[in-house]
Order: C-alpha cells, then sequence, then structure tokens
C-alpha cells in the first residue's frame, strides 16, 4: 500500500534512534517523516516549526471564535453603569 509522506526529508527509526540530533538537523528546518518498514510512523520536528505551526492553529481558531461571534447581537453597554 502506499502513503502520501509529508515531508521532504525521512530517516528511519535505527538511524533516529543512533543519532536524534543528526536527524533533526538534516531536516534543515522542516519535517523529518520517520518510517517504520517504509511506512511514516511519525513526524520529529524541530521546536522552532512547531511553536510556529500552534501559533497557526491558534490563530485558525481565534478566527473561528471571531467569526462566529461577528454574527451575533450587538449590546450595548454604558461603562458608568457597571
Amino acid at each position: 500500500m502506499t502513503q502520501l509522506i509529508h515531508a521532504r526529508m525521512t530517516a528511519s527509526i535505527t538511524e533516529l534512534k543512533k543519532s536524534p540530533m543528526d536527524t533533526v538537523l538534516a531536516g534543515n528546518g522542516e519535517a523529518v517523516a520517520i518510517l517504520n518498514r517504509n511506512t511514516p510512523a511519525f513526524y520529529c520536528i524541530p521546536a522552532d516549526l512547531y511553536e510556529a505551526m500552534l501559533e497557526q492553529l491558534e490563530d485558525s481558531e481565534l478566527n473561528q471564535i471571531a467569526d462566529t461571534r461577528a454574527k451575533q447581537k450587538r449590546i450595548r453597554v454604558n461603562i458608568d453603569e457597571l
């Protein structure tokens, strides 16, 4: 069975065990697909890329919340009355 690999660089689990940092560095800042019997088992990504991905996910979630709230009825409030 063929499977799409979402990385330009691949490495085996054996290579990862032998030298984890070399495996990460081989990706040149991008994800490295770790293969188990020629099938992606997981993706090894540098911390900077992981943090950027989390920020993009958070931004997407916040945009979705903002879009939902933009359709809600507005309630006028006087700050002096609070």
